[in-house]
């Protein structure tokens, strides 16, 4: 497509058909800041606009050319006076208005040329400002409850449209009642740019719980977050009707803090001078309201009173508790005692309050406190009681240890794990702990360690004949002994049956012919003795050979018992 020449332009201006959009967009500006003003919004393709021309509305229906912008040309600008040097044109055709004043406010047309169609579409510009900042400024020095003060005033400047201001206590929003609250808003335009300055004045009867409490204005403009002021107090004034004593101290009180007693009373300014009853004792303290106990003891609890000195009938008072904990047990230390004694325990408490008691042997937790009526070994240890209330502790303590002659309790044995040995027990009691002998050397000892007055001692022996071992155990205050038969092991025949077990086949097979030979003799020796009785019972019959069949029955009872003993071999 080639470029329109100007008479081109003008004949399209005359014979095109016209129509102007009917419906008119808004477009918002941020003062001093670049807007944006669309063109046709898209209703035209971009390929098909061949002039694109900005002009906006003067006043009185007169129009004021901006700039045009042909197809495939540069935009020629043609702004003059306040808009000379802040309009450009976008690429999808927007205007680009730079610098944005109060004076923008009003139409902006883009008229398109495409084809032999002309279309307008105007713009309408607001320009919105929030206020440059919020501040409470002439603020009261202080004020007196029941009285209605001028508390401070709150400014908006240089807002359009110019800002509606809310006053706050505490964040929550005042309201003017015509009574304890009054609001008197103002707005002042500025001649030169148009912005307005919005004046607030805020009238407040103070009530006692103002004090501490935070004054503050906002405002909510059509753009932009709220804007709060930074917040403000003030000095409440009113006489004093309430005073209270504090004690002030770590908790719990025991003996050797120190308490500091505090008058506060309610009014402001608040008293500077006051009397302190110390139960007994008067003083008068001044430019202060504190007085300091060091060093307090158990007499020190008590009713604790201050006052004012200007109207001593205005007086408050407080109970003061000094806690305190005390134990002693009896005996205490390192005790001995003999076993079978009895060992009596004395332990008192006298405290401020409940207390809780535990025991514990050896850091070992004990369900009860110990009693000693007939003391044993085990009874030795250290015992450690602890009583406490709240977080008040105290602890005592003592070590006892039970002693006495020893005494084997039991001596047994045990055969060793291979069968050849035996093994021999000792188990004692007695303190201290006791030296434990044996009447035999053995092998492999072992001994127990010594607890609870406790102690077990082993050895390993082989015997080679029937032997009688004995097993002292002695320490300082003497000794005991116990005795244990101990039989003799026959080692070869067990080594021999081993080697029977173990042995080739042919020694199987000796075996088996003296086992078939034995068997053989035991036949003929039943056999024997069957005839043997018969012969007998025929002697008693004729009373006959008695005595002859008695030494043939012995003789064939000791070949029998000669032929089990090869056997077993």
């Amino acid at each position: 497509m080639h470029l329109l020449s100007a008479s081109c332009v003008c004949a399209l201006l005359i014979t095109a058909l016209f129509r102007q959009v009917s419906g008119l967009d808004t477009v918002i500006g941020l003062y001093g800041e670049t807007l944006e003003i669309p063109c046709n919004n898209g209703a035209m393709k971009a390929e098909d606009v061949l002039i694109t021309k900005w002009k906006y509305d003067k006043g009185e229906g007169l129009p004021g050319d901006l700039l045009v912008k042909q197809k495939n040309q540069n935009v020629s600008i043609s702004a003059t006076l306040e808009y000379k040097g802040r309009v450009s044109m976008a690429a999808n055709s927007s205007l680009l208005l730079s610098e944005a004043k109060l004076s923008d406010q009003r139409t902006f047309t883009c008229m398109v040329v495409a084809g032999a169609d002309i279309e307008e579409y105007p713009v309408n510009v607001v320009i919105y400002k929030p206020p440059a900042g919020l501040e409470i400024s002439d603020k009261a020095s202080e004020l007196e409850i029941g009285k209605v003060n001028k508390l401070g005033t709150c400014v908006a400047p240089d807002a359009n449209p110019a800002a509606n201001i809310t006053w706050l206590k505490n964040n929550i929003p005042l309201v003017a009642d015509g009574k304890g609250i009054s609001i008197e808003a103002s707005m002042l335009p500025d001649p030169v740019t148009g912005l307005s300055t919005t004046t607030s004045i805020l009238k407040y009867s103070a009530k006692k719980e103002d004090t501490d409490a935070e004054f503050t204005c906002s405002t909510q403009h059509t753009v932009g977050s709220e804007l709060v002021s930074s917040p403000v107090t003030f000095t409440i004034t009113y006489t004093t009707e309430n005073i209270v004593l504090q004690v002030i101290t770590q908790d719990p009180l025991v003996e050797g803090d120190n308490v500091t007693l505090k008058c506060v009373a309610d009014g402001n300014p608040a008293p500077t001078s006051f009397n302190f009853q110390l139960k007994e004792e008067l003083v008068k303290v001044e430019n202060t309201d504190t007085y300091i106990i060091t060093n307090v003891s158990r007499d020190t609890t008590g009713e604790y009173k201050c006052s004012l000195v200007d109207d001593p009938t205005m007086e408050a008072s407080k109970d003061i508790t000094v806690n305190y904990l005390d134990i002693n047990l009896s005996p205490s230390g390192n005790i001995v005692k003999s076993a079978g004694e009895a060992l009596d325990l004395s332990f008192q408490i006298d405290a401020s309050g409940d207390s809780k008691v535990s025991w514990t042997k050896d850091n070992v937790k004990l369900e009860k406190e110990p009693k000693f009526t007939k003391l044993t070994y085990a009874d030795s240890g250290r015992y450690e009681c602890e009583v406490t209330m709240g977080v008040l502790s105290r602890k005592a303590a003592f070590e006892l240890a039970v002693e006495g002659v020893p005494v084997i309790k039991q001596l047994h044995k045990q055969p060793g794990k291979d069968g050849t040995h035996e093994v021999l027990i000792c188990e004692a009691e007695g303190s201290p702990k006791p030296d434990v002998s044996w009447s035999i050397n053995g092998t492999s000892p072992e001994e127990s360690p010594f607890v609870d007055g406790k102690i077990t001692h082993k050895i390993t022996v082989m015997p080679t004949a029937n032997l009688t071992v004995s097993c002292t155990v002695s320490n300082g205050f003497g000794a005991d002994t116990k005795t244990i038969n101990v039989s003799y092991i026959n080692v070869e025949v067990k080594m021999d049956k081993q080697d029977q077990s173990d042995g080739s086949d042919q020694t199987k097979l000796v075996v088996g012919v003296v086992v078939g030979l034995l068997v053989a003799t035991v036949v003929i020796a039943l056999a024997y003795l069957v005839y043997m009785k018969k012969s007998k019972q025929g002697s008693w019959k004729t009373g006959e050979k008695e005595d002859g069949s008695s030494e043939e029955e012995k003789k064939l009872e000791e070949k029998v018992e000669e032929n089990s003993q090869k056997a077993e071999v």
